[in-house]
């Protein structure tokens, strides 16, 4: 596909890495000219230095004969005016970057009468993601498909976990939920499994399947923690604020922990039910003072992946049942892989993953079956891909193990008329399945993809 990213902020160099590794025709447009000097020399890619959203600019690009035009400027209404003007020049699809949540409740009128195709909130994509892990407070990640019905979970085994030291074929005289361990992350390496594959205590093991067996599956193994009734958020940031909400929504007791004056003000104005404290989070008196202690889960929000990491740490020290930490630097979370903190967040990462997700879908509609939804875990190590098996997907109505399928590919769910099945051997593939395949080291565009040619 033929695409201009407006803006290279951390989101934009981190869609363009992506986009440009699989072989789309980019454009980038930045203000800045060091920064687009820097883009077109470290990747194939053109660049134009200039205000993207004119229309000078825009034509200069091509926009008339573009495939898709993405806007993740730090401005929002820059990147609504980007779309807008892309659209109407002739782009075919149009995603804008927007953060406030005003303007994130008028997306509905963006897509109905300016047709835009997505608009893209990092911070309540974010907030949503945080919200799942204090709901399954066991699970270090939670990624979900086929609208909810089909969980992807990552699970830290403990020391006292009954799975520890057990190869996978003995997962049925352990647990009899119907789930699948279908990748392993050991420190900082990731393994698609086999049978004969040992878990060892401080392993997160991604399992899939629904959220019950799952939960059941957690149950049997001693992986279990206690519900979550309050949370302390550190940092008044647009992401606390849309959890505050979310949290709020569920009967979960929430205090927010922000050195801003005025935007405490601002944020007791917004949300009336939750507690404000003006003051510094990262202050261990004032942590204790305001209850941490007690507190059944800690999410940290600063603006610096180095404090949210103490603070997690510090948490965890003083018996807090669940750490998150927002960390935007892929390095940094690498580095603290191995620490005792229970969640790691990256709200570039996760909006930079359904815009990526979107591109292949529309890059490949004509397939065997297009990405309906897609995750990136473990530094992109692996992705986590649901498709519709199409018309032109191949192999259809083929057991399993006579497939041949790449190496480090797997297929770690099957969702047919609304009945989930954990594939087997000799499980096929029909036409309208929903499949969850998992893939190391592969770039997986449309379902055939995960077949050798």
């Amino acid at each position: 596909m033929k695409i201009i990213i407006v803006g290279l902020g951390k989101v934009g160099q981190l869609l363009t890495q992506t986009l440009a590794a699989e072989n789309h025709d980019l454009i980038v447009i930045d203000l800045n000219k060091e920064k687009v000097n820097d883009i077109v020399n470290q990747y194939d890619v053109n660049g134009i230095y200039g205000n993207g959203a004119t229309s000078d600019v825009l034509e200069q690009a091509d926009v008339a004969h573009t495939d898709m035009i993405i806007s993740v400027t730090s401005a929002d209404e820059l990147n609504i005016l980007v779309g807008m003007i892309g659209k109407k020049l002739g782009v075919r699809h149009a995603i804008a970057r927007v953060r406030n949540p005003e303007y994130s409740k008028l997306s509905g009128f963006f897509r109905d009468q300016f047709g835009f195709s997505m608009i893209a909130n990092p911070e309540a994509a974010t907030a949503e993601e945080i919200l799942r892990l204090v709901l399954f407070p066991t699970a270090s990640s939670i990624e979900t498909f086929a609208k909810g019905k089909i969980e992807l979970v990552g699970i830290r085994m403990h020391e006292r976990s009954r799975l520890n030291e057990h190869a996978l074929h003995q997962l049925s005289h352990i647990s009899k939920a119907n789930i699948l361990i279908c990748a392993v992350r050991r420190d900082n390496e990731i393994t698609i499994p086999s049978g004969n594959f040992i878990i060892k205590a401080g392993d997160v093991v991604y399992v899939t399947g629904t959220h019950r067996d799952i939960s059941v599956f957690c149950l049997d193994i001693g992986n279990i923690q206690r519900k979550i009734k309050n949370v302390m958020i550190v940092g008044g940031s647009r992401i606390a604020y849309y959890l505050c909400k979310m949290l709020s929504g569920q009967g979960i007791r929430v205090k927010i922990i922000e050195q801003n004056h005025q935007r405490c003000r601002e944020l007791a104005e917004k949300l009336p039910y939750a507690t404000i404290i003006e003051g510094d989070g990262s202050d261990e008196e004032l942590l204790v003072e305001e209850g941490i202690e007690t507190t059944d889960a800690l999410v940290c929000l600063t603006g610096m992946d180095e404090e949210n990491i103490i603070l997690s740490l510090l948490a965890k020290q003083l018996n807090v049942n669940k750490a998150i930490a927002k960390v935007n630097s892929s390095t940094v979370a690498n580095a603290v892989a191995k620490l005792n903190i229970d969640s790691i967040i990256s709200p570039k990462q996760v909006i930079a993953n359904q815009i990526i997700g979107y591109v292949r879908a529309k890059s490949n509609e004509d397939e065997s079956g297009a990405v309906q939804t897609m995750y990136r875990l473990v530094d992109d190590q692996v992705e986590a891909l649901e498709f519709i098996a199409g018309a032109k997907a191949r192999y259809i109505g083929t057991d399993l193990n006579t497939l041949p399928i790449k190496p480090q590919v797997l297929v770690a769910a099957i969702l047919r008329n609304n009945e989930i099945i954990v594939p087997k051997g000799t499980t096929t593939i029909e036409t309208g399945d929903h499949l969850i395949i998992v893939a190391k080291n592969s770039k997986i565009s449309h379902l055939n993809d995960i077949f050798e040619v």
